[in-house]
């Protein structure tokens, strides 16, 4: 079943949205302002997004290019109010798959889903393990090796391995790191995550020539 994160702070639109996506077989998940949808962009692989133009904290195409920015290619079908031929371009080229205005019909919100998905290639298959240069992650027995040897992490660590694995070479701020591994929103007065990394780069380091994680001063950190 195909996973649609829906990022909109209207209850109506929300109802809306969800509604027909729903009747067309897709699971809605719903981020009601921006920086809760960016954080659930960037924890998980979802198959849609359909992204308001005019949110209360952050402008949607601010979300948009963070997420082209760092290499998230999801479709994209933007919403919005603002119908100008302008402002759907302005959409369109900062990395938007297609643009929807309001007031729309449920079946146009559904066919527009189904065209953009159906143009997703190649199709998403049931991943079963992450490799990074010789860094495994088996996804089945929840394990992470290198070279073949399994290494000795706790279930934290491999939770926050296997989310840097999966955003590898990208830059990951703590803020993405705790709310992407832990689930919860960041509280910037513990210093959590970096005992955490610390941890698991000790361990990295200690594999050899496992890939390492860097600390980019002022922003966060980066496997490979």
């Amino acid at each position: 079943m195909p996973k649609v994160l829906s990022v909109e702070d209207d209850e109506l639109m929300i109802h809306e949205i969800v509604s027909s996506l729903s009747e067309s077989g897709y699971e809605v998940d719903v981020a009601r302002c921006g920086r809760d949808g960016i954080a659930k962009i960037m924890a998980f692989p979802y198959d849609l997004v359909t992204l308001d133009r005019t949110l209360p904290d952050l402008d949607g195409l601010t979300i948009l290019t963070t997420m082209r920015d760092v290499g998230i290619d999801t479709p994209v079908l933007l919403v919005s109010s603002m119908s100008n031929v302008d402002e759907r371009v302005r959409g369109l080229r900062a990395g938007g798959d297609d643009y929807l205005t309001k007031p729309f019909a449920r079946e146009e919100m559904a066919a527009r889903a189904e065209v953009l998905l159906r143009r997703k290639t190649p199709q998403r298959t049931a991943e079963t393990s992450l490799q990074v240069s010789e860094l495994k992650f088996d996804l089945l027995k929840h394990r992470a090796s290198h070279h073949g040897e399994v290494l000795d992490l706790q279930p934290t660590e491999l939770k926050l391995l296997e989310y840097m694995m999966r955003h590898s070479g990208q830059v990951l701020t703590r803020t993405m790191i705790f709310e992407g591994v832990w689930g919860c929103r960041f509280d910037p007065g513990t210093n959590l995550i970096d005992v955490h990394v610390g941890r698991l780069r000790k361990k990295l380091g200690a594999a050899g020539e496992a890939p390492q994680i860097r600390t980019v001063r002022g922003s966060g950190y980066i496997l490979g």
